[in-house]
């Protein structure tokens, strides 16, 4: 090291990250310890602070090293600190600041005089921020904060916040193009209008009753966890969309045209089949499509799929590449006229990969005609798997499901896995 430059040494060390390699260098030589000031990024683990002596606090070791960098674009703190603590380093860092990522665990901070001071107030001072990342967050009282012009991505991950704070705090990130609520609690009625957004990934913790509305023209990519209620009108450059409920049932979605979408995912225990069928309907130039619905029905009921037509199910979506259906929407497909409008020109020209799951033994013949025929339309299909979860062999149609499915494995060996 005493032979290189002292600029590429500079360089090489620069790339240091976490606070407990940059803290070390600092003891190793004058040299090492100048170069520390041109390190960018600045990462505190959870538990780097826990065998401190002496009385030494968390808060004046962090200051201590913010300050001594020169300039410093990330900075990254999973320890616990204080509002006063976040406060001096956003002072210290906040014009070069470009990404900031906390573990807040508690906003209002006991140990300060202020209680009106608050840790998301303290982050006002970061202006040039272009992405924050925040966990463990109460948002229950309203924001102290000016429009972040520059950022551009904002995640909330843990986070108890109220329909208002949220409004606020969206109000303030006009820019943004890359949204994430992870783990949110306590939301009622979200709405959401920002008109750069490209990205959103939304997923709402408790009963799943959240309704949710979105004024985003560019968004490309959605994701959507816990609501029942949804509504997208703008979506002429949305490709990937993804919809799903664990606790609760959806009962209305609300989209514009489809145009562009090319993966589809649709997920839950219980969906009305006014919503089912109106995805399917608007999805018609879908590539990728992930079904896994368990039931149907609008109230307390849970109800079978309707029976869907195969030769009309296909003809409407030509596009399909891969299809990927859980018990439910494969029933729907193996009812006994399902096959009746097949005629000779009948094919499926897109489709190369399907991956089914069977549930249950019943209705072997139907089965195995809606896979016979997923093999013989399907021209370019390259791969076919069958999963078989959590079965009830014991049942009398269980030897011959299963006497007919290896049977149509060892006829179609280079196609079909069985899982």
């Amino acid at each position: 090291m005493d032979s290189l430059p002292d600029a590429l040494i500079q360089s090489i060390l620069s790339n240091l990250r976490n606070a407990k390699d940059v803290a070390s260098c600092n003891c190793v030589s004058k040299k090492f310890k100048d170069s520390m000031t041109f390190v960018t990024s600045l990462y505190f683990p959870r538990n780097v602070f826990d065998n401190l002596k002496n009385g030494r606090i968390p808060d004046s070791i962090i200051t201590h090293m913010v300050s001594s960098v020169s300039r410093l674009e990330e900075l990254v703190v999973y320890s616990p600190f204080t509002t006063i603590g976040l406060a001096s380093w956003v002072w210290l860092a906040g014009p070069s600041l470009k990404t900031l990522e906390l573990r807040m665990d508690n906003l209002v901070d006991l140990n300060t005089g202020d209680r009106r001071l608050s840790k998301l107030d303290s982050i006002q001072g970061a202006r040039n921020l272009e992405s924050l990342r925040l966990w463990g967050v109460l948002m229950l009282r309203a924001l102290k904060w000016d429009p972040f012009r520059k950022l551009r991505n904002l995640e909330i991950v843990g986070a108890k916040m109220v329909d208002s704070v949220l409004v606020e705090a969206l109000r303030a990130t006009p820019e943004l193009k890359q949204l994430v609520l992870l783990g949110c609690e306590g939301l009622r009625t979200v709405s959401i209008e920002l008109l750069e957004l490209k990205g959103c990934r939304l997923d709402f913790y408790g009963l799943g009753s959240c309704s949710l509305e979105l004024k985003t023209p560019k968004l490309e990519d959605l994701q959507v966890q816990g609501c029942s209620w949804i509504r997208v009108r703008e979506t002429s450059c949305l490709k990937y969309l993804s919809i799903s409920n664990n606790t609760g049932r959806i009962y209305m979605v609300d989209f514009g045209k489809l145009v562009a979408l090319e993966s589809l995912a649709i997920r839950g225990v219980q969906w009305c089949w006014d919503a089912i069928n109106k995805m399917l309907q608007l999805a018609t130039q879908v590539k990728h499509l992930y079904m896994k619905i368990e039931f149907t029905g609008d109230f307390e009921a849970f109800l079978p799929f309707p029976e869907i037509d195969f030769v009309d199910f296909f003809k409407t979506h030509p596009n399909l590449k891969s299809f990927d259906i859980h018990g439910a929407m494969f029933a729907a497909l193996c009812q006994k006229n399902s096959l009746k409008n097949v005629d000779s020109s009948f094919v499926i020209p897109c489709l190369e990969e399907v991956v089914i799951t069977v549930r249950s033994p019943l209705n072997v013949e139907q089965k195995m005609n809606t896979l016979e025929s997923l093999v013989k339309f399907a021209k370019n299909l390259k791969k076919m798997k069958i999963k078989i979860l959590q079965m009830r062999s014991g049942h009398s149609s269980a030897d011959d499901f299963f006497e007919e499915i290896c049977r149509f494995r060892f006829m179609n060996h280079n196609l079909i896995s069985i899982e």
